[in-house]
């Protein structure tokens, strides 16, 4: 779930996202998604009033920011000696772009909360249970003892971390509208999540507790004595 760095995701995403701002680029994502199959340079150009070159530069920079997919087909049906050179085309991208300011990770959530429905639909075990477990085993795989700091890695991934009278606050809760309507089984995930961190990290100097407060997420890192 937690695979890529998730700087890098989002350093990437914005600039995808930033990519459509020029004019004739938006409206040439726009037409080809809207096509029901894969479309060629040409005919994006005389779709839209383009010279060729413009289309197809424009074209692959959408390719280039993993907006649009590239694929090579013969149009004319034909194959073997003769048929000619595959068409390069573009069709909607399958990656998923996605700009969230603050940092949120539904799709984490949901993804936790799926596997453990399903699980506990297949073993009978109650679904927290399960939910607490599989969040905890997640957080232990987010870093490698020594990999990295408790403070640097929750800065990665979004919580907004911030020391305050040796504790560990975190400024960002990245399920927070799930948080809001579901408090105890966002929050008890979450918390289970962050120990996890803090054993896959082999810290020792924090233990997550809750501690709800209004502004911020509901897990701070207390000091241990």
């Amino acid at each position: 779930m937690f695979v890529d760095d998730p700087k890098e995701v989002r350093d990437a995403d914005v600039s995808a996202v930033a990519a459509l701002d020029e004019p004739t680029r938006r409206r040439l994502y726009d037409h080809v998604v809207r096509q029901p199959g894969p479309v060629g340079r040409d005919e994006a150009a005389t779709a839209l009033g383009l010279a060729r070159q413009t289309a197809a530069f424009h074209l692959d920079r959408l390719a280039e920011e993993s907006l649009l997919d590239v694929v090579y087909e013969r149009r004319s049906g034909r194959t073997g000696p003769g048929a000619g050179r595959p068409a390069k085309l573009y069709r909607r991208s399958t990656k998923q772009i996605e700009v969230s300011l603050p940092d949120r990770r539904y799709e984490l959530a949901g993804r936790l909360l799926a596997q453990s429905v399903e699980e506990s639909t297949a073993t009978g075990a109650p679904v927290q249970e399960v939910l607490h477990r599989k969040a905890e085993e997640l957080g232990g795989q987010l870093g490698a003892p020594g990999d990295a700091s408790p403070f640097d890695l929750l800065e990665r991934y979004g919580f907004e971390p911030r020391h305050e009278e040796g504790a560990i606050v975190l400024g960002n809760c990245p399920f927070d509208a799930l948080a809001r309507e579901h408090t105890q089984t966002v929050c008890g995930m979450n918390l289970h999540l962050l120990r996890g961190v803090l054993h896959g990290l082999d810290e020792c100097g924090y233990a997550a507790c809750l501690s709800p407060s209004p502004g911020r997420c509901c897990v701070r890192l207390e000091p241990v004595a």
